[in-house]
């Protein structure tokens, strides 16, 4: 039975992340690398993003250890309350952005021309109405996570996909701001019809465990909740932020970046953050005196030979893959050859940054299982304050933000590392690590080499396959971490 549930999950988690990227295509093929492309763009991922950085992680953080074994009444009392908090926080956040609109332009798209200036504003418009919906989306998520009920969790992704690609299809004829309306109308759709489908699972899903006692539910201190956003939120906002420093550089950067962005960011959260999520209660076990340390330790280490496997082959299959998958995934629309080659470049450089956030996701299960994110909180900060002050010293292109990215994650990889304790580099699986790493060196000079864009579209697809495989066939052959943990 759990095996069945877990397959579902999964299957529904790969559908709604395939359907984000064939969103994304969408996207690319009506608008191309132009300015209209940089408005949709932003107007079409600032609500729930925003909602992300502000609510989503903090809402899973803080509710759903207060839940537990929690009775169904007060489950509900309490989510009435965190309700009215986040829908006055959110209407007062809308309003601001209505209000704000000119210069959020150009902190978030500061490339577009004069032209387009009020094609933007009126987007940020659109993205501000739906704002509440994406937060009240938010904490009935972390209902349906409470509940267990990941198909419906999933099943809000492919909702909100579905009627995006719809709008997208129907600009074909607009332009302007008839294009923009269109897409705010859709988007506006998209976040109601997302609400009524988490209202109905949430309803219909099973309640709680009631508990014995009646009385009210506290919530958290406002401290906790913050470091919850914070701990949570960062993450999110490192390659937004690059992204908004990237717009800079004019008109259509900030589509391309965000294109480029999409081809590690399918891998990093399927294959990285996956074994990251399956590893936690694991984790969370021993490190709550559940089995001995011992364990404690050679879970971490499984944990880690898998996310550092897969994320060399994931690097590998991007380095002679990218133009291939570029040119499948956006050309067949408006994007011009150029652009394709920017994607395929900047998707290559990012794919190096794969390797550090695979330590980084499973460092920070364990520093979230004893309550001790702070370094992680003081780190990704750092890295944030790192991209800010590049910005400022006028580092806008899109390869030198993507090897800045890089940095930042190597170096918050090094902090959470060092922060899991003295034993840290005893857990580290250095056998499986230097076989992946040794593989992806391997990959990397046979691009540089044959040429990845010499490839083709058959080629590169074949080529990235075959790379990927043979850096998972040597650490599965010569690292019995990698075998062991595929096993569990």
């Amino acid at each position: 039975m759990f095996l069945k549930a877990g397959a579902v999950s999964l299957a529904l988690l790969l559908a709604s992340r395939l359907l984000g990227l064939v969103r994304e295509s969408a996207q690319a093929a009506a608008f191309g690398a132009s300015g209209l492309a940089d408005v949709a763009v932003l107007m079409l991922t600032l609500p729930d993003w925003l909602a992300g950085v502000l609510a989503s992680g903090a809402l899973a953080y803080v509710l759903l250890p207060a839940w537990a074994g929690q009775g169904a009444a007060q489950v509900r009392a309490s989510q009435r309350r965190v309700t009215v908090w986040l829908l006055a926080g959110s209407l007062l956040l809308a309003l601001a952005l209505l209000l704000l609109r000119a210069p959020a332009v150009d902190w978030l798209a500061g490339g577009l021309p004069a032209l387009l200036r009020p094609q933007a504003s009126q987007g940020l418009a659109w993205s501000a109405l739906a704002l509440p919906a994406a937060m009240l989306a938010a904490l009935w998520a972390t209902r349906l996570q409470h509940q267990r009920d990941f198909t419906g969790l999933y099943g809000a992704n492919l909702v909100v996909n579905t009627v995006l690609i719809t709008a997208i299809a129907g600009v074909g004829w607009a332009s302007g701001e008839q294009a923009i309306t269109w897409l705010g109308l859709g988007l506006l759709a998209a976040m109601g019809l997302r609400l009524a489908w988490l209202w109905r699972r949430q309803a219909g899903a099973a309640a709680a465990p009631s508990a014995a006692s009646h009385q009210p539910l506290a919530l958290p201190a406002p401290p906790v909740w913050l470091w919850a956003a914070l701990s949570a939120g960062l993450p999110l906002a490192l390659p937004f932020a690059a992204r908004s420093i990237a717009s800079q550089a004019g008109e259509g950067a900030l589509a391309t970046f965000n294109y480029a962005w999409k081809l590690v960011e399918l891998p990093l959260l399927l294959a990285i953050q996956l074994v990251a999520t399956l590893a936690f209660p694991a984790v969370a076990a021993a490190f709550s005196g559940g089995v001995a340390p011992r364990d404690g330790g050679r879970t971490v280490r499984l944990a880690l030979a898998l996310a550092w496997t897969l994320a060399c082959a994931a690097a590998a299959a991007l380095l002679l893959g990218a133009p291939a998958l570029g040119q499948l995934l956006f050309g067949w629309g408006r994007l011009d050859a150029v652009a394709l080659e920017r994607i395929a470049q900047w998707g290559a450089i990012a794919a190096w940054g794969l390797l550090p956030q695979a330590l980084i996701a499973v460092a920070l299960t364990v520093l979230a299982a004893q309550a001790r994110m702070r370094m992680a909180v003081a780190a990704y900060g750092l890295g944030l304050l790192t991209l800010l002050l590049a910005a400022s010293w006028g580092v806008r292109d899109g390869a030198g933000l993507m090897r800045l990215l890089n940095a930042v994650f190597a170096g918050v990889a090094v902090v959470v590392v060092l922060a899991m304790g003295r034993d840290a580099l005893r857990w580290m699986p250095w056998r499986a690590m230097v076989i992946g790493f040794a593989g992806l060196l391997l990959v990397a000079g046979a691009s540089a080499w044959l040429g990845a864009a010499a490839l083709g579209l058959a080629g590169g697809l074949a080529a990235a396959v075959l790379a990927a495989a043979l850096v998972l066939a040597a650490s599965w052959l010569g690292s019995s971490e990698l075998r062991q943990a595929l096993q569990r």
